[in-house]
C-alpha cells in the first residue's frame, strides 16, 4: 500500500562451455544473455530506478574489448539495455543473431556474447541519483586480471571509514559514493594480488611475456583480495565482481542480512537475490537451489571452477525479516508459507477488535502484496469459526429442532470480500495539493453492496503500515464510502518504529507513522523533557568508536508506552475529521512474527536492536537530525 524503495537484485552467469555448445544444444548463441534477461525481469520487483549489465570475454583477442557494459535510468530501464545489446550484436552480424556456425567467432568477436555476464537492479536508497551511480560499476586496464566490474545488493554503515582507509595509502577516489569507494578499495587489493603473482611468475619461475600472463590468470585467488578487503565493511551485503581474465566473486555478509543463492550444474553457474526466480527460470526443484551462508563467498576462477570460501567469521544470523514479509517474490515455497501464517496469527488480535462478532465483519485485503497474508487471515478465522460451530452443535444436540439449528450453524461463514480493487490507469500525476489529495481517494474502486451500511465491521489487512499518509489521504477516505460501522486496519507487520540502514529506503525517524505517534504521547502526557534527555545522551554517544556498538536513544522514548497505546494513537493520526466509520489499527507483534518467520530474526527496524555497530550510531544521528531540525536547537 506503501511502496518502499527497498534492496536491489543482482545476477551472476558464468557459462562453463563454449558458446558453440549452447548454439548446438539450446539452438541460440544467446543462451547467456537470454538467462540474464529472464533472472533480472523476474527480480524486477526488486528496482525501479535503473539496471545494468556487464559481459566478460575471456576468448576476445588481444586489441579487442573484453568488458562490455550497458546501463539505463527509469522502470523500463532492463527493457532498454537488453534492446540496445541485441542492436549491437545485430549490427555486427548484417542484422541477424550468431549462427551455430558463426558461434567460435562470435565468442572470440562480437559484443555481448561471453563467458560471465552480470546484471543488477538499481532502487537507490540515497539520494545519489544518475547513470553514474547505476550499477555495475566497471575500473578498467590493459591487465585483464586488474580489469574489474562490481555490483551489489548493499548499504554500508561506514563507508567513510573504507574512505578514510583508501585514501591513506594514497588513493583519491573521484566519488564519496559506497560503491565507487568499494570498487577502488577491492581494485587495489586485486592490484596487489596481481604483483604478487607477477613476481613469483617472474622471480620465482623465471617466466615471460604471455607465460606470465597465463600464470597470473590462472592462480588469481579472489579469496585473498575478499580477505583483505571485506573484514571492515560494516552493513548488509552481497557483493558481486568479476574480472576481465573471468574470475568472479560473489560475498554475503556476516549476518546474512541480505539474500543469495546460487545454482551449479556442468553447463553453467547461477546466483541471484531470490530463490524461486532461479528455479524458474533454470527450471529446477527447490532443493537445488542453495543459498550462500553469512561470510561465505562463492568464487568461480577463469576455468569456471565453483569454490565456497567462508570469508568473513559469522556473527548472529540476522536475515531480513522484511524480505519474507513484503519483498520477495511470494512463490517462493517458504515465503508463501510464512506470510499466511502471518495472516493466521493476527486471528486473535482481529477477533479482539471486532468482539468476536464474526456475523457483523467482512474481511477483505489491500491489492496487492497483501494477498497471501489475507489466505492466512481467512484460515485463522474459519478455524475459529469451525470451533464456535462444534460448540454450538454440541448445544442443540436432542432439541425438538435439532435439524433446523443444524442447518442454520452449519451456514455460517467467514464473509470475505473484494472490496478494494486498484485502479492501475490512474495516476496521480498533478502535483497541486488539494487537486492531487482529491486524485488519490479514487486509485481504489470499491465493491458497493459487499457492506450492510452502519452495521458491518470492515477488516482490511495489508503487508505493512509504514508512513500512513497513503491511509489518512485515500484509503480510508475510499474504504469510508461503503458505510462500515468500523474500519479495522490490519498490518501482518509489526509497527515500524526505527529506520533501516541495510538496503531499504527507511532513513528518516520522523517519516513513520508510529514515531509520530510516540512524539504525539510524549507530548500528551507532557514528557517532552525525555526527547532533550535523549538528544544530550546521542550527542555524547557520538564520541564512541564506529566500530563499537551504543545505546539506541529511541528505544527509551517509546518505553512509557504499550503496543496497545501506540496502535490507538496511530489510529487517531491516521483518521480525518471527515470519516465517519470508527478506525482501529492492529499490528503483528514481534513475537508472532518470529513465530511465522523462525529462520529470518533480522528485526531491527520493529525492535531498535541493530545488527551491526553502524547502525546502532546512525539511528542516533538520525535523531539528533530530527531533534535539531524540530526544535531548532544545535
Amino acid at each position: 500500500m506503501e511502496p518502499l524503495k527497498h534492496e536491489c537484485g543482482i545476477a551472476l552467469i558464468r557459462l562453463r562451455k563454449p558458446l558453440e555448445y549452447y548454439a548446438e544444444h539450446y539452438g541460440t548463441t544467446l543462451y547467456g544473455l537470454n538467462k540474464l534477461y529472464l533472472l533480472m525481469e523476474k527480480q524486477h520487483n526488486r528496482g525501479q530506478d535503473g539496471a545494468g549489465l556487464a559481459v566478460v570475454k575471456t576468448q576476445a583477442p588481444p586489441g579487442d574489448e573484453y568488458i562490455y557494459r550497458e546501463r539505463a535510468l527509469g522502470s523500463n530501464a532492463i527493457t532498454e539495455i537488453f534492446k540496445t545489446v541485441h542492436e549491437t550484436i545485430a549490427m555486427a552480424h548484417g542484422g541477424t543473431t550468431p549462427t551455430v556456425e558463426q558461434a567460435t567467432q562470435a565468442e572470440r568477436y562480437t559484443p555481448f556474447l561471453g563467458d560471465c555476464y552480470m546484471g543488477h537492479l538499481r532502487y537507490s536508497t540515497t539520494d545519489l541519483a544518475g547513470l553514474t551511480f547505476v550499477h555495475p560499476m566497471i575500473r578498467r586496464s590493459n591487465w585483464r586480471a586488474k580489469s574489474l566490474a562490481v555490483c551489489g545488493n548493499f548499504n554500508l554503515t561506514n563507508v567513510s571509514g573504507i574512505f578514510d582507509e583508501i585514501t591513506a595509502i594514497g588513493q583519491h577516489p573521484r566519488t564519496s559514493s559506497d560503491t565507487h569507494i568499494i570498487l577502488d578499495q577491492v581494485g587495489h587489493r586485486l592490484d596487489r594480488e596481481v604483483e604478487r603473482l607477477y613476481k613469483i611468475a617472474h622471480e620465482e619461475q623465471g617466466l615471460e611475456g604471455m607465460d606470465i600472463t597465463h600464470f597470473i590468470e590462472d592462480n588469481l585467488d579472489l579469496t585473498n583480495v575478499l580477505h583483505r578487503t571485506s573484514p571492515i565493511w560494516d552493513g548488509g551485503f552481497v557483493m558481486c565482481g568479476m574480472t576481465g581474465s573471468g574470475d568472479s566473486f560473489v560475498l554475503r555478509d556476516r549476518n546474512g542480512i541480505r539474500p543469495a543463492f546460487y545454482y551449479i550444474d556442468d553447463e553453467i553457474i547461477v546466483v541471484a537475490s531470490e530463490r524461486p526466480v532461479i528455479q524458474t527460470v533454470m527450471n529446477v526443484t527447490y532443493d537445488k537451489v542453495l543459498e550462500l551462508n553469512p561470510g561465505e563467498a562463492l568464487t568461480i576462477d577463469n576455468k569456471a571452477n565453483p569454490s565456497i570460501t567462508q570469508i568473513l567469521e559469522p556473527g548472529e544470523l540476522k536475515a531480513c525479516s522484511f524480505e519474507r514479509i513484503y519483498f520477495s517474490r511470494g512463490s517462493d515455497r517458504d515465503i508463501y508459507r510464512e506470510r499466511k501464517m502471518l495472516g493466521q496469527l493476527l486471528t486473535p488480535a482481529i477477533l479482539r477488535e471486532i468482539d468476536g462478532d464474526l456475523t457483523h465483519s467482512v474481511f477483505s485485503f489491500i491489492p496487492n502484496t497483501a494477498e497471501v497474508a489475507y489466505f492466512g487471515m481467512l484460515e485463522g478465522l474459519n478455524l475459529e469459526l469451525n470451533k464456535r460451530k462444534a460448540e454450538q452443535i454440541e448445544q442443540v444436540l436432542g432439541t425438538p429442532d435439532f435439524d433446523a439449528q443444524l442447518k442454520h450453524i452449519l451456514s455460517q461463514r467467514i464473509r470475505s470480500e473484494k472490496v478494494a480493487i486498484k485502479d492501475i490507469k490512474l495516476r496521480t500525476f498533478i502535483s497541486e495539493g488539494n487537486t492531487r489529495n482529491d486524485l488519490a481517494t479514487h486509485v481504489y474502486d470499491v465493491t458497493y453492496g459487499s457492506i450492510e451500511r452502519g452495521v458491518d465491521n470492515l477488516v482490511v489487512i495489508d503487508d505493512s503500515i509504514v508512513r500512513g499518509t497513503t491511509i489518512r489521504q485515500s484509503i480510508l477516505t475510499i474504504l469510508d464510502r461503503l458505510g462500515p460501522r468500523k474500519i479495522v486496519f490490519v498490518s501482518s507487520a509489526p509497527q515500524i518504529r526505527y529506520p533501516d540502514y541495510y538496503g531499504i529506503d527507511m532513513r528518516h525517524v520522523d517519516e513513520f507513522i508510529a514515531f509520530r505517534a510516540m512524539i504525539a504521547l510524549l507530548q500528551e502526557r507532557g514528557q517532552q523533557r525525555m526527547l532533550d534527555e535523549a538528544y544530550r545522551e546521542a550527542i555524547a554517544l557520538r564520541e564512541r568508536p564506529l566500530t563499537e556498538y551504543v545505546p539506541n536513544v529511541i528505544k527509551t522514548l517509546y518505553a512509557p508506552f504499550t503496543e496497545e497505546e501506540i496502535s490507538a494513537k496511530i489510529a487517531e493520526l491516521v483518521k480525518s475529521d471527515s470519516i465517519k466509520a470508527e478506525v482501529s489499527i492492529v499490528y503483528q507483534t514481534v513475537e508472532t512474527l518470529h513465530e511465522a518467520i523462525p529462520h529470518h530474526p533480522g528485526d531491527w527496524y520493529f525492535t531498535g536492536d541493530y545488527p551491526t555497530p553502524g547502525g546502532s550510531h546512525l539511528v542516533n544521528d538520525a535523531f539528533i537530525a530530527y531533534y535539531e531540525q524540530q526544535y531548532n536547537r544545535k
